[in-house]
């Protein structure tokens, strides 16, 4: 079968080498000159199997308007005249009941522990290198209210089976030595041992290659400019000024998938959410994490990769726009500078990046209404804790094969209801 993969990120390159692997014949689109050079870049490290939650929560209507007072605010909203923002604001804001919460959480946790078990297959498989931990996720409270907020999570991990631990200040400390230097600033936090961390960069590039040894072609720095679509079945894709013919198309462009959807009367409810982060050398290690911690105050996560710390997180609602803030730049070094000082701010790297959110928070994984047109995108703050069991979900679902776990939910279908 003849399979093209428009982007190449992390869920474009992990899908094409499960397609490869399985001996189809697959071509990547993308218009950067490399994998993995725009949102897949500089994330935050985090392959969070078990800190794994849609942002849209209970309580976070009232917590939002709190932070958009904030100095050092997790959410920054730009408000425009945009029909698809609004849109997709107040499809979040109706997912913010407990109910909805727990459906979307278990959804997002099946997933992610799918995604878990093929990440394990693929380094066995590959012996990939890319900075990797298995030191989980520590999530870190500095006031007793979080502690106690944190019990939907905890009711939700141990509904799904996900491995946790809940920690006093001394279990954090355990778990992250360095914490002992700033004791009094935290009250407890939520551990998940399960979790890992790695550079999504590194791991792309290196998949990258092995899936063109496999006789994956890359045509970098070439533009997607449409579909050929006829009797109802995609047959092709136009770019670079040449129609290339398919079998089956997967979009996997991440938050400019709607952007060409939306020619074909696919209505996809992904929006852009920038995300920031800045990369550390470290050069006091007794002061840097040995994994991930997630800051609940800021949102931010604080990642350990190798001799480099990545402090990343945040949410701007701005629409298409990557400008460097120098506010949230102050914001990040603000929460790491906090826990962890052990690495050079003068020598960091800031970066930002367009997430690709569902107002769910699960992603969009399966067929369109058009023959052989498939979905993998709208994974937002999880798509390099997701992308080896997204691959694997997509590669079963364009071969039409019942995939290992269950993906009916996952589809563009639910939102028709």
């Amino acid at each position: 079968m003849k399979v093209v993969v428009l982007g190449a990120g992390v869920i474009g390159v992990t899908s094409a080498y499960e397609l490869a692997k399985a001996g189809h014949e697959v071509t990547v689109i993308d218009r950067q000159p490399g994998p993995a050079l725009e949102t897949s870049f500089a994330n935050a490290g985090e392959v969070s199997f078990g800190y794994c939650s849609p942002w849209a929560a209970p309580g976070i209507p009232q917590k939002a308007l709190k932070w958009l007072f904030m100095t050092h605010a997790p959410l920054i909203l730009r408000p425009k005249l945009d029909l698809a923002m609004l849109s997709w604001m107040a499809r979040m804001l109706r997912n913010c009941t407990s109910e909805r919460y727990a459906l979307n959480k278990s959804r997002m946790l099946r997933l992610a522990d799918y995604s878990r078990v093929s990440l394990a297959a693929v380094r066995a498989d590959t012996g990939i290198a890319y900075d990797a931990r298995m030191q989980g996720t520590l999530q870190l409270f500095r006031t007793q209210a979080q502690l106690d907020a944190s019990g939907k999570d905890v009711k939700a991990l141990a509904a799904d089976g996900i491995p946790f631990e809940v920690l006093d200040r001394d279990g954090c400390i355990r778990v992250e030595p360095a914490l002992r230097h700033q004791r009094d600033k935290i009250v407890g936090g939520l551990l998940t041992p399960k979790d890992e961390t790695g550079d999504c960069f590194l791991f792309t590039n290196a998949l990258a290659t092995i899936a063109a040894d496999l006789g994956v072609r890359f045509l970098q720095e070439t533009t997607v400019t449409g579909l050929r679509i006829e009797g109802g079945r995609v047959r092709g894709v136009e770019a670079g000024g040449a129609t290339l013919a398919a079998d089956a198309v997967i979009v996997a462009l991440g938050s400019h998938s709607p952007l060409i959807l939306r020619r074909y009367g696919i209505r996809l409810p992904v929006y852009p959410v920038k995300g920031y982060s800045l990369t550390i050398p470290i050069v006091d290690a007794d002061r840097a994490p040995e994994s991930t911690v997630m800051d609940e105050t800021y949102k931010i996560a604080i990642t350990r990769l190798g001799r480099r710390i990545r402090v990343g997180g945040m949410a701007e609602i701005s629409g298409y726009t990557n400008d460097l803030a120098p506010a949230r730049r102050r914001t990040l070094e603000h929460s790491v500078g906090d826990l962890f000082p052990g690495g050079d701010l003068s020598q960091a790297t800031f970066w930002s990046g367009l997430r690709p959110m569902t107002p769910d928070g699960t992603p969009v994984i399966g067929p369109t209404g058009i023959g052989g047109l498939f979905l993998n995108t709208g994974h937002g703050t999880l798509g390099w804790t997701m992308s080896c069991g997204s691959a694997r979900l997509i590669r079963d679902l364009v071969e039409g094969r019942t995939p290992e776990i269950d993906a009916t939910d996952l589809s563009i279908a639910r939102y028709a209801a």
